[in-house]
Formats: structure tokens, sequence, C-alpha cells
């Protein structure tokens, strides 16, 4: 497939969404809700194991039961029949909700936390913004997430997503996969908020502080 494959055609064609029954409501796969450059898909992948797992692989995922609609909300969502199969490198964001995580114990829950370090962040991915917590290895900063990895996806929790200031999605969605590829700016900020932490009135009682770092 194509990188380009989803991106909207200009001119005539561009309105062109396929049409006929869909699927939405078949249960096998993992939900998934994944927006590209010009396009929102929400269907199922037809994976097992986590869906991160499944996109850092980097090969075309099978989908079923899909529906799509522009991101700019011109047009309502459509079933789209012909869409069988997705590349992770056409996805720049993929929100993910609880439904579409595995069933974890408490026990692996803090496993998979432990040694790691969370910091509120702000990614700029065009034409979303990402506001959220991510976790990452002692020694590792927010700024590593422009780097080149064998992760192509990360995941950013308790997150919300934007487009020209407007929510994409649910007020919060448990994660938010943000592909690595397409971002262009990352910051520390308060995620209530989304901006950057203001520096307190009054003078350092010396050492390094928090505010200071995230300059």
């Amino acid at each position: 497939m194509p990188f380009d494959f989803l991106k909207r055609k200009k001119g005539p064609e561009a309105s062109a969404i396929p049409s006929g029954p869909g699927t939405a409501n078949e249960p096998e796969g993992m939900p998934f809700d994944g927006l590209t450059e010009d396009w929102r898909l929400v269907g199922r992948m037809l994976i097992t194991g986590r869906l991160s797992d499944a996109l850092n692989r980097r090969e075309p995922i099978a989908i079923t039961g899909v529906d799509w609609a522009p991101i700019d909300g011109s047009e309502p969502f459509a079933p789209a029949p012909g869409l069988k199969s997705v590349d992770p490198y056409d996805l720049i964001i993929v929100l993910v909700g609880d439904d579409s995580l595995p069933e974890m114990t408490d026990d692996e829950r803090t496993a998979h936390k432990v040694h790691k370090v969370s910091y509120e962040v702000a990614l700029e991915v065009p034409p979303y913004r990402v506001v959220g917590t991510v976790l990452l290895h002692p020694g590792s900063e927010p700024e590593s997430l422009m780097q080149r990895s064998s992760e192509m996806f990360v995941a950013i929790i308790d997150a919300t997503a934007t487009m020209d200031g407007k929510p994409v999605g649910t007020a919060e969605t448990a994660a938010i996969l943000v592909n690595r590829q397409y971002v262009r700016g990352v910051e520390q900020v308060d995620v209530r908020t989304g901006e950057r932490h203001q520096k307190l009135p009054g003078s350092s009682m010396g050492g390094t502080n928090w505010s200071d770092r995230a300059r």
C-alpha cells in the first residue's frame, strides 16, 4: 500500500467516498480509531495482543467494518467496505479506548510502569496536537521522541488530541498512539491547561528545579 494511500485527492474526486453496507458491529478484531492527514477511520483491526505492538511491526494490518470521514468534518462518516488493510505509515495518531487495551492485572500494570519516568507533554503532530503523559526510561528526555527509534508509535496516556484548537474524538482517551515520524515538536506542559508551567514567584533556593529542566 503506498504511503499516501489515504491522502485526499484534489479536485472532483475528493468527494468520492465508497458506499455500501458497513459491518461496524462485527465483533471480531480490536476496535481502532485512526487519523491520517486527511481521513478519520473507525473500525476493527484483525489482530490479537496489544494494538501498539501490531502497529510497531510496520506491516499492513487487516481491517474490517470500517467507516471513514474527512477530518475537516466536511462530510459525515460513510461505510468503506473496500478498505481491507491499513499501513501504519499512513496513520498519524490512533485513539485508544479501554476496550482497545488487553486486560491487565494490577501487578501487570505496575510492572509495565516500573523504572519509568512520567512527563507531561504536548506533541505537535500536524495537523494535530496531543497533550498527555508519556512514560520514558530514566535518562531519556521528552525531546528524544523526535529521534529515530525501533518503536514507530509511542503511547501518550490520559491524553487529548485537538486540531485547530477543537477536540478530536472524545474529551479524553485511555491513550493516544502517536506516530513518531510525524512529530514536529515536543514540550513539557501542565496537562490541565496544555500550556507550559508558569515559573513560581520568588527566588530559587539553589539546585535545578523542574521548571528549569523544562526550558
